[in-house]
Formats: structure tokens, sequence, C-alpha cells
């Protein structure tokens, strides 16, 4: 009794100062913690669940706004952690799909989807909501048919649109419009006159499609499959049209191959003109999340920071209610003197430091705080059958408790199994049956999260903050590391019908020794060039693995995460490669102390 009295005490002063007001965070985690929005397309379904999409993302007069798919609104942020939604004075009917943004500096302009000429928005003071109208009907795109005779189109002629529209400013003072979402059709472009409400000038430019047959990561489905579970084949989509100009280079960003799977991904193809001719360029994809807890990384923007960094967000899948069940993720991105674009995704679902200065290297970003939750035991105050509480902890957000009634004070407690220093929680809810269309003033997300050294004497040491908001993937930094072993998350109120957690993520070390690099790293190429196969022997203690990969052996930018207990741990299949284009490879292990030196690079042969 006297060791744990100690051991309480002890906590309790290094858990001091950490609980009142949330502290000014300096880390970010994916996906990003938004009070995403309950969709209400699937009403009549009675198919419930909050879902975000599609961002949009730019720098306006010292602030970031975010547009992104069904949010009846927009969200502002001034670093790139904590985002307020702000309530639009006008906002078209049926919400707005896979937008356009663009800042001309004085003015933020946003341009839905849509298949038929329609309502373009602006504003000179976003901050306070204040729309209006640049045109409520913009023209019909020259040559365009209507939607449903696609069958039918003549030479010239082009698909409707301009469906996942992107909106460029060059530095001449042109605008462009780009724009594209098919498996059959390919990516557009177009001149406007800002003169005259943004109407297009002379006719469309049909700038490039997909080639799935030489570029390994368009292919659709799970890892890049070419189909559906059953085996059906699908062509893969091509959209999310974003310019950026860096260095005097355009880069016009798709997503591909589409929304649905886990290797949903960013690609860009290159010009020295805004409309072409485009060139594709063997390092792609940009950015690539296969592997993980947040899985894809595709249809997003490419946005620069105050401080001159990079950043390209995406658009991770969940899947377990609807198809289009989504979050947002943001990664630090970089663009190489010899023009190569590419976003850190290693790591890509652990805490990250907000830079505050220029960075070189995206990578340095990630704060190496290690997932110290992975497969501990978790004990349910109460469980509903067949959703137990084991599934909190298994890095799978299709996977969740629900608890038998969604009533305060409901509790799940983590063992991490020894005391182990804690800097950070992220608390992922899930929606089953939830039963909610759009948003009402009862959908907030309250709840405690406490430590214990020895599961009976509990301290605060992170609270949801005022003003009340909904917080599906609520991210704590610790104002100060607490050592404790146990983790409990004390409920408060969701305004679902159901309290459904998918995972409680704890970050920081476990205190001991990082595992060994891997040894005996192999990496064949198939046949199939976009097909590789990399293996390694496990290592002891390793919690998981890096794959890593890339076009050069000092430019490793890609990587496929898996755990030590998945099966087939020790090999995988890369399946995103380019016909023609030499690559590297290596593999590095982690656990919850950090990370492995890499293994020798070596190339895939």
């Amino acid at each position: 009794m006297r060791i744990a009295a100690a051991a309480a005490a002890l906590f309790a002063i290094a858990s001091a100062a950490t609980v009142g007001a949330e502290p000014a965070r300096r880390t970010y985690i994916n996906p990003i913690d938004l009070d995403y929005r309950y969709n209400w397309e699937q009403t009549s379904e009675g198919i419930s669940y909050r879902t975000g999409a599609d961002p949009a993302i730019v720098r306006h007069k010292g602030a970031y706004y975010m547009v992104q798919t069904l949010a009846d609104g927009y969200w502002r942020s001034t670093d790139l952690v904590k985002w307020t939604f702000i309530k639009p004075s006008m906002w078209p009917m049926r919400s707005i799909v896979a937008p356009a943004v663009l800042s001309d500096g004085e003015r933020l302009y946003i341009m839905p989807s849509r298949m038929e000429g329609g309502v373009i928005l602006v504003s000179d003071a976003p901050e306070t909501g204040k729309l209006d109208y640049l045109t409520r009907r913009s023209p019909e795109l020259p040559n365009a048919v209507r939607p449903g005779v696609e069958d039918y189109m003549k030479p010239g002629q082009i698909a409707p649109g301009p469906w996942d529209p992107g909106l460029f400013k060059d530095d001449d003072g042109r605008w462009y419009l780009y724009w594209g979402s098919s498996n059959v059709f390919p990516l557009y472009g177009i001149e406007l006159d800002p003169r005259n409400r943004l109407s297009y000038v002379g006719k469309a430019t049909e700038l490039f499609k997909l080639d799935p047959a030489r570029h390994g990561w368009e292919r659709f489905g799970q890892d890049h499959s070419g189909g559906l579970p059953d085996g059906t084949p699908i062509k893969p989509f091509m959209e999310g049209a974003w310019m950026t100009k860096v260095n005097g280079r355009y880069y016009l960003q798709y997503g591909a191959p589409g929304t649905e799977y886990n290797v949903y991904a960013n690609g860009t193809y290159v010009s020295d003109k805004p409309l072409g001719p485009f060139t594709y360029p063997n390092w792609n994809p940009v950015a690539y999340k296969p592997g993980g807890f947040v899985e894809g990384a595709g249809h997003g923007s490419t946005f620069d920071d105050a401080h001159g960094n990079w950043w390209n967000s995406g658009t991770p899948w969940l899947g377990y209610n609807w198809t289009f069940e989504r979050r947002i993720a943001i990664f630090p991105t970089k663009f190489e003197a010899d023009g190569q674009m590419w976003s850190s995704t290693r790591f890509g679902d652990f805490p990250h430091w907000v830079p505050n200065a220029k960075v070189n290297d995206p990578t340095s970003l990630f704060t190496g705080w290690m997932l110290l939750s992975y497969r501990k035991p978790v004990t349910a105050s109460s469980t509903l059958p067949g959703f137990g509480a084991a599934t909190v902890t298994d890095e799978n957000p299709r996977t969740f408790w629900v608890a038998a009634a969604n009533r305060a004070g409901e509790t799940l407690t983590l063992d991490l199994g020894a005391a182990k220093t804690v800097r950070a929680v992220q608390v992922n809810f899930a929606d089953y049956k939830s039963g909610r269309f759009g948003d009402a003033p009862d959908i907030y997300t309250e709840f405690t999260i406490e430590a214990s050294p020895d599961g009976r004497n509990w301290q605060k040491i992170a609270e949801t903050e005022a003003p009340r908001r909904d917080r599906p993937n609520a991210y704590f930094e610790l104002a100060r590391p607490v050592t404790t072993r146990f983790i409990r998350y004390v409920h408060g109120h969701v305004g679902a019908a159901n309290l459904a957690i998918a995972d409680i993520r704890v970050f920081g070390s476990a205190n001991g020794k990082a595992p060994a690099a891997p040894a005996g790293v192999t990496a064949r190429r198939d046949a199939d060039q976009r097909n590789a196969h990399i293996s390694w022997r496990p290592v002891k203690g390793a919690t998981g693995y890096n794959v890593r990969w890339g076009v050069k052996p000092d430019r490793l930018t890609f990587t496929y995460q898996v755990f030590a207990d998945e099966p087939g741990a020790g090999a995988k299949e890369i399946r995103s490669l380019n016909v023609g284009q030499p690559y590297w490879a290596t593999v590095e292990a982690f656990n919850e102390s950090g990370v492995s030196p890499i293994a020798p690079v070596t190339m895939i042969r």
C-alpha cells in the first residue's frame, strides 16, 4: 500500500498542470481533429455517418481556409492545428461537393462541382461567414453534352461538367479552370475571364488520361487488385484536379484510382505552360499511404504555409457505413530542386510537429512519439454484444466497441502493460446506427481522459474544452508528459444514438531500446514491372515495419506500414511501380521506444 501510495503521489506531481484549458498545441495528427458533419444524402435509407472528403485548403490573409464535400460551411485555422467551423451567410441548397477554392489575395472564391452552369461564391471577409454571389449561374461549358448523353458525343464535344474543379490564377493575372471525375474521360482545362465573372475563354483542352498499364498505382481496388473484392475488373477513376506552380513548373495534381480503397493517392503531371502539353514524371504518385490506421491520401489540394513549407491534403477512407465514409489528412510536402514533388506519409498517422520555420526535410516533422496502445488489453464498463472492447486497440477504424448504453460515465480502460511516458492521446469515434443526418445543437463530444500508475488512483490528464463541438477524431497533446500504465476514457456525451469508439491511440515512449535494423532484405521485381516483392527477416520485439522505396537510393519517398503480427509479416508485395523506372528499397522496424536504422538500401531487381 505504501508503494502504491508513493507511486500515486509521484504520478500526481508529474501530472500537475496537465488539465484545465487545453494547451497551445504544437502537434497534429491524422485524421485531423475536425467537427466532421453528418451526411444527409442517405437519410431515406437510414444510413448515418460523419464524413469529410475532397479538402480544398488555401492560405488567405494570414489564415487557412478549408472547404470540403457536404459540410454546409467551411473551416478556418491560423495554425493548421485548431480548425473553427464557419457557418456561411448563404450556401447552395444541395450543399457543395468537391469544390474549387482560390484566394486572389483580396477575395476568397468557392466553385462547387456541377454538371451544368451553377453558382460561384465569393467573399472579402470569409472569417465572418459573409458570402456573396460572383454569379448565380455561370455559363455552360463550351461544347459540353448534357448529363446522360455521353455515349452519343460527337467529335469536338466534351463530357458534362465541370465536376471536381480546380481554380488557378497565374503570375501574369490569367485564370484557369481544371476538372474531371471519370474512369472514361480525361482531365480538362480552360482559360477563364476574371473581368466577366470567370466566364469561359475559348474551348476546353483535353489534358491527359490515366495509364494503369504503365502506372501500377493507377490500378483500382484494394492494393491495386484491378477490381472489386469478387474479382470483377473495374477501370480506375481520375478526379480531384488541383494546379500548383513552383519554380516555373505547373503541377497539375489528380486523385486516383478511386476513393473506396486503401491506395487512393495523389499524382501529378508537369508542364511549363498552364494548359500543357503535360508530361508524366515517373516519380509518381506524390502522396501515397496504403497502410496503417489512416489509409488513403487521394483527392485534395496543395498549399504553402506562412513559413514557406508545402502541404498536400487528401481523403483517407473508412467505408464502414457507406462507401464514401471518409476523413481528412494533411501531409508535409516538398518540391525538390530537380522538380520532384513528394509528400511524407511515413508515420503519417502518428503525431507530427507543426513547423514554426522553414523545414528542409518533411520527415523531420515526425515527433518520434511511438504508438503505445497497439493490441493492449481493454476493459469496458459495458458492451453491446458483438462489439467487444478489444477492437479499441487494433488500429483498424472499421472495427469498434459499442457501449450497452450511451450514457455519461461509461468507461474504457487501457492497460499499457508497464509504466510508460505518455505524450498524446487520440480518441477515434465510430458511427453505429447513429440516427443523425446533418448538424444539430446536441451533436457535440464531451469526455475526459484519465491516467493511473496502478489502476486505482486516477488523475485527469485531458478533457474536451469549450466551446462544445463534435470531435470524431479528438486529439490531445499533453502539456507535460505523464508516466503511467493505465489510460481511461470517461464518457460524457456524443450526439449519436450509440456510443461507439473505433480506436483509442496512445503515443509516447516505453523508454526502452529501439529495435535492430531488419536483416536479410531482398527486393525482387516481377515480370510485370508494376509489381515488386520485398522481404526481410522478422526483428525481435518489433511492433511493426515500414517498407520504404523510391526512385533514388537517397530519396525513399514511399512507405507501406505493416504490423509485425499481420499475416505474412516479413514480406510485402508492392503494386504501385511505374514501368521502366528503376527503384530502390529498404525496411525499418519500430517498437514502442523508437525506430531502427534502415536496412541497407537495395535496388529492386
